[in-house]
């Protein structure tokens, strides 16, 4: 069974929220119950693939163990150290061995619950989480919903909303809300993602007229960048609408991405919260870290390096292959370029604001995005291999 793509799966939500949606009209909190039919229902997801399930519960069980192991003694910078390297081994292992057609460790879900993890080691040795249960721990590492592939939560903000205990009227709404973004991730990824999917085939450069050759290409990148927004963003829907009938206001992860007028407004549009977790927990750590070793002189400097770290590391989180580091380095180098050009441009000071320049703007972002999108499926692989 997969998450919101098989019959069966629907079949099981439908039966996990009519609980859910008889103890919220009853005000009740429904923190313990989602954890209760989370478990049900990613057993039932690892049902067919044991060893994978396994490998789940084992990571399931060292992070909550290990978390609260730093969360007794927080300030230790063994015990971080010790817990970030458990949090992060199991994915290394596994991104480093797909490289050599092995999937050691792997399992459905452990780049996200990988995450949540690192997200919680980080924060309690901050001193932002100066307290952690243990069933907390696992109710937010463990909740369905966004347990295979995202949205990316916060701990905290899910912990309040998990064990909030809300009005008749409030969850209601909620509970209507939800349904309605499940409906509307299914328009997005059944009908619409599964038609744009038909409207694309990658295939070298052919022996026609150049231009004509240039627009088959450009029209499968399009086709290819519009049915990756469809399918993705009706999934995060899916799950989203799925976490709110449950209770939890699950953070939004597309806010119209096409129509960015520049390269960091795209991403503060598209995959949100894995752009705003990598911003917070990597590019925010990177800079810290840089100006306090004096790395660079000038602070634009720590910024152009921090988007070519961070990015670059985005690229590897996808895989370990030529296509996702090069769609990575890609986007660093742009949003590296587009920080230098808004800092240092009198040109865009002087016309940032006006209505042409912001449709020349979209126009150009909008053929580098979906250039990006051509990196990252590989169709420019296979344009310069020429089969």
């Amino acid at each position: 069974m997969s998450f919101y793509a098989d019959p069966s799966f629907f079949i099981l939500l439908v039966a996990a929220i009519i609980p859910a949606a008889i103890l919220g009209l009853a005000e009740k909190p429904l923190g313990r119950y989602g954890a209760v039919a989370s478990v049900a229902l990613i057993a039932c997801l690892f049902c067919k693939t044991p060893l994978e399930g396994l490998y789940a519960a084992g990571y399931l069980a060292l992070s909550c163990a290990s978390i609260q192991w730093l969360v007794r003694r927080p300030a230790s910078r063994k015990r971080f150290w010790v817990a970030l390297a458990l949090a992060l081994a199991p994915l290394v292992v596994y991104k480093v061995s797909a490289v050599f057609d092995q999937s050691l460790l792997g399992f459905l879900g452990i780049s996200y619950l990988t995450f949540k993890s690192v997200q919680m080691v980080l924060e309690i040795h901050d001193g932002i989480i100066d307290r952690m249960k243990p069933l907390d721990t696992f109710s937010f590492l463990v909740f369905f919903p966004t347990f295979t592939s995202g949205p990316i939560d916060r701990s905290r903000r899910f912990l309040e909303d998990a064990y909030a205990v809300r009005p008749r009227d409030e969850y209601a709404g909620m509970l209507a809300r939800g349904i309605l973004l499940i409906v509307a991730g299914l328009v997005y990824k059944l009908f619409i993602a599964g038609l744009l999917y038909k409207a694309y085939s990658f295939a070298p450069w052919g022996s026609g007229p150049f231009f004509w050759e240039l627009l088959l290409q450009v029209k499968t990148a399009y086709s290819y960048g519009l049915y990756l927004f469809f399918d993705f963003a009706g999934y995060s829907l899916m799950a989203i609408g799925a976490s709110w009938c449950l209770g939890v206001r699950t953070p939004r992860n597309f806010r119209a991405p096409f129509i960015a007028v520049d390269i960091k407004d795209f991403w503060n549009r598209w995959h949100m919260t894995l752009s705003f977790w990598l911003r917070d927990f990597v590019f925010m750590r990177f800079a810290r870290a840089a100006m306090k070793h004096k790395l660079f002189k000038k602070r634009l400097h720590t910024s152009l390096c921090g988007y070519l770290v961070n990015m670059t590391l985005m690229g590897a989180w996808h895989g370990l292959t030529p296509n996702y580091l090069a769609y990575g380095v890609y986007h660093g180098a742009l949003l590296a370029l587009c920080e230098l050009y808004q800092k240092k441009s009198s040109f865009y000071k002087k016309n940032k604001d006006r209505t042409w320049y912001k449709i020349l703007s979209w126009i150009v972002t909008i053929q580098l995005v979906m250039l990006g999108f051509a990196l990252f499926s590989g169709q420019i692989s296979l344009l310069l291999k020429g089969r």
